[in-house]
């Protein structure tokens, strides 16, 4: 279950806030100043942080600053709470290294949907393969399941690269990367044009991946990859090796 850690120097809305996210199932803590929300901060490790901006002894924006300034936590996601509503105190926020704000006053809708998305970005980046920025192993799985349950009809297309470890050994990783970016794209590129909206990409790894469509569409899809792949990826050989058709 998500932790969630809450800096706010006025109780009403630390209760306000800690109560709502406690209805939804998450775990909370709290901190009535910057100080302490840093202390508290190395104490609970949460997933996420609510910080409100004027706060005594050390305000909002520099929490914030020392958050993103610590390696342990320089990815850890915070949402802003303020009252201000000038535009440039809200670009300042993002700046200053938040991932969202919310003005007060909020409503609980608006709290728990803002709260929600940050956790899901925060997942997808985490799972996403660095290389191609495609959904990795977690979202694969959680994709499956969730259509599974749905109990509508689907296909999975595992897609992998025949010889792709002597291409990387004899050009080394870097041109291996290139195949994979560009295997990316002619996938990603074929299912926006051939599949429908609701179609899903993931990468498990290395030259290995699953497009997700519609029963009637895979065929399409797959030769068109195929087509496109065969097509593009001479030009990732030397023109030497090109022109003979090999490498050794």
């Amino acid at each position: 279950m998500r932790k969630i850690l809450i800096i706010d120097d006025d109780e009403s809305v630390r209760d306000l806030v800690e109560t709502t996210l406690n209805m939804e199932g998450y775990i909370t803590c709290c901190a009535s100043n910057g100080l302490a929300g840093l202390e508290m901060l190395h104490e609970e490790k949460p997933d996420l942080v609510l910080l409100d901006l004027d706060m005594p002894l050390l305000s909002g924006d520099e929490v914030c600053k020392k958050i993103r300034e610590d390696i342990a936590f320089a990815h850890l996601p915070i949402i802003i709470l303020t009252g201000s509503r000038k535009f440039g105190d809200k670009i300042k926020l993002l700046e200053i290294g938040a991932d969202d704000y919310i003005l007060k006053p909020f409503n609980k809708d608006e709290l728990l949907a803002r709260v929600k998305n940050v956790l899901y970005r925060l997942k997808r980046s985490l799972d996403a393969n660095p290389l191609t920025r495609l959904p990795g192993n977690g979202t694969i799985v959680e994709e499956l399941n969730k259509r599974i349950k749905e109990k509508n009809d689907f296909a999975v297309c595992y897609l992998d690269i025949n010889h792709f470890k002597a291409f990387n050994d004899y050009y080394g990783f870097l041109r291996g990367d290139e195949v994979i970016k560009t295997t990316a794209c002619i996938i990603v590129d074929t299912v926006r044009g051939q599949g429908i909206d609701d179609d899903f990409i993931g990468h498990i790894g290395g030259d290995d991946f699953v497009v997700v469509t519609l029963p009637e569409k895979i065929d399409t899809v797959c030769k068109q990859i195929i087509d496109d792949f065969t097509r593009k990826i001479p030009d990732l050989y030397d023109v030497d090796d090109k022109n003979n058709g090999y490498i050794i």
